[in-house]
């Protein structure tokens, strides 16, 4: 070979190192991608990788070598906890820092305990756990890691912010709460029972049940008990399709009382209830798309435009958070090792469409604004955006301040 071919060679090869792009860097998405919940981790999958792509068309993250670009990879857990570990063991074997999880307060527990070990036991690979939605307040609080980020309110804080409402619905005089059997649910009725007994003594509490998570098909027999105790509201923590399946019966077998919800606000519990829930199902939530505010609208607009179909429209504020507040965290600890990302994670603060949200280092539960909405009809007075094109919004009837939706907490963080 000639000197002009090496050299020629070598001109190509240095070319195509110079044009290489910069491996992105990989988030794993640990959740149940079939199975009952299945919408909700398509939705959730939507959410971050809205988020990742604000991120990248920017530039990506900025880091000492070059910007990176983020990439969420999904691993299903079919909403079983030893599915999760096996897919916690393979992204870890895939060379993945941070996992994201959140649709299970039962399965954050286990990645919780599986990943202190692994990272005491394997400190070259340690990864990180960003909590979206698994709620149990335990998690920032008896169970609390260094390694865990919780970006959404924790169960306490969310029935704290329906007692807002609650405390002045003088009309309701009796309440059936209804959850699912695992240890969210067990704690949304707890909770609730505690604050109705203090805070509004004079409600009456006329049912106190819980279901099997996931395998109800038929929510009638349930819909029927509520109807004949002759509860004048629910009260629910439910999600998913339990939330749906149980709205629906409500409305067949004509409950016209009011419902008290977590997530009432959309994944096709407002179409199912229809009419009959104008002015009676309340959720609460870090944000809802006719929250106040240009930059709010902006927000949900741009998202739309993102995902234009009615079945894809359920936008979480806290989801863009969770990876705003990546992104920040890594280009302050100019890497994306787990430890060095966990030190700036602690104390990242993140504003988006008018909104601020601050981790509080802690416990490690991020510190947001709560509102609180009512279902209504599409035109209505502060119903610009309907859900899911059913016609139905939620307008916003309380906002409750980061400091007041604050809780204390028992977390005695332990630190590497």
């Amino acid at each position: 070979m000639t000197f002009k071919c090496l050299l020629t060679a070598f001109c190509l090869t240095t070319s195509l190192v110079t044009n290489a792009q910069p491996v992105p860097i990989k988030v794993a998405l640990i959740e149940g991608m079939s199975g009952p919940f299945a919408n909700t981790g398509e939705a959730v999958f939507r959410n971050l990788v809205w988020a990742t792509e604000r991120v990248n068309a920017r530039g990506g993250v900025k880091m000492p070598g070059g910007s990176r670009n983020l990439l969420i990879e999904r691993y299903d857990s079919k909403g079983q906890s030893e599915e999760a570990l096996t897919a916690l063991r393979s992204a870890i074997d895939d060379g993945v820092t941070v996992i994201a999880q959140g649709n299970s307060s039962a399965i954050a527990p286990v990645l919780i305990d599986a990943i202190n070990k692994h990272n005491e036991r394997e400190p070259s690979r340690r990864v990180v756990f960003l909590n979206y939605s698994a709620g149990d307040p335990a998690l920032t609080n008896e169970k609390c890691s260094f390694w865990h980020f919780r970006f959404d309110a924790h169960v306490d804080m969310r029935i704290a912010a329906l007692m807002q409402v609650l405390k002045e619905d003088k009309a309701t005089q009796s309440i059936y709460m209804i959850g699912q059997d695992y240890s969210f649910g067990q704690s949304v009725l707890k909770e609730a029972r505690l604050q109705i007994t203090s805070q509004r003594p004079d409600v009456q509490i006329v049912g106190d049940e819980l279901h099997p998570l996931g395998r109800v098909k038929d929510f009638i027999p349930y819909a029927a008990k509520i109807k004949a105790s002759g509860a004048q509201a629910v009260l629910t923590g439910n999600w998913g399709n339990d939330l749906t399946l149980l709205i629906k019966a409500a409305r067949d077998v004509g409950y016209e009382g009011k419902f008290y919800t977590f997530y009432g606000n959309a994944l096709g519990a407002p179409a199912a209830i229809g009419d009959a829930g104008v002015g009676k199902v309340i959720a609460v939530a870090e944000w809802f798309p006719n929250a106040a505010g240009a930059p709010s609208e902006a927000f949900y607009q741009s998202f739309r435009q993102r995902f234009p179909a009615p079945k894809d429209d359920y936008v979480h504020m806290r989801m863009q958070m969770v990876i705003e507040a990546l992104a920040q965290s890594m280009e302050k600890a100019a890497s994306i090792e787990a430890g060095a990302v966990a030190a700036q994670m602690e104390k990242v603060s993140v504003t988006m469409a008018g909104q601020t949200g601050t981790m509080r280092a802690a416990d490690h539960q991020f510190q947001q604004p709560l509102l609180v909405a009512q279902m209504g009809k599409q035109g209505d007075a502060g119903i610009k955006f309907d859900v899911e094109g059913s016609g139905y919004g939620f307008r916003v009837l309380k906002t409750i301040a980061s400091d007041k939706a604050a809780m204390p907490t028992t977390c005695k963080m332990v630190r590497p």
